[in-house]
């Protein structure tokens, strides 16, 4: 019995964290595709050092997922706005920006 309680709980712990990921990535030929959950957005713009934070709309791809494609580059520093709102998706890799606040950083492979 207690280890069918022990399962439960490593389940219910896999669930919550799998199921609150906001952000994830995929590769495709000369593209990063960069996509967002978040059911409630309205709008959803991406900035990214690519182009010099240039606003571009992601589009909404179902009820709650938005997705964007940029060229692929081996690192670049990006974020989110979101309804109007400065929005960092909760990425594992950070840095600061030129205003004091930070951005989200992708690295190729990480």
């Amino acid at each position: 019995m207690m280890i069918l309680k022990l399962g439960f709980v490593f389940l219910m712990l896999f669930c919550i964290t799998a199921c609150s990921q906001k952000h994830f990535y995929t590769v495709r030929d000369d593209a990063t595709v960069l996509y967002y959950d978040n059911a409630d957005a309205k709008e959803v713009l991406f900035a990214s050092s690519i182009d010099h934070f240039a606003l571009h709309p992601a589009i909404a791809t179902d009820d709650r997922l938005w997705e964007i494609s940029v060229p692929l580059h081996e690192e670049f520093a990006y974020f989110y706005i979101v309804d109007g709102a400065i929005t960092l998706p909760g990425c594992t890799l950070k840095q600061q920006d030129d205003f004091g606040s930070q951005n989200c950083l992708y690295v190729k492979g990480m």
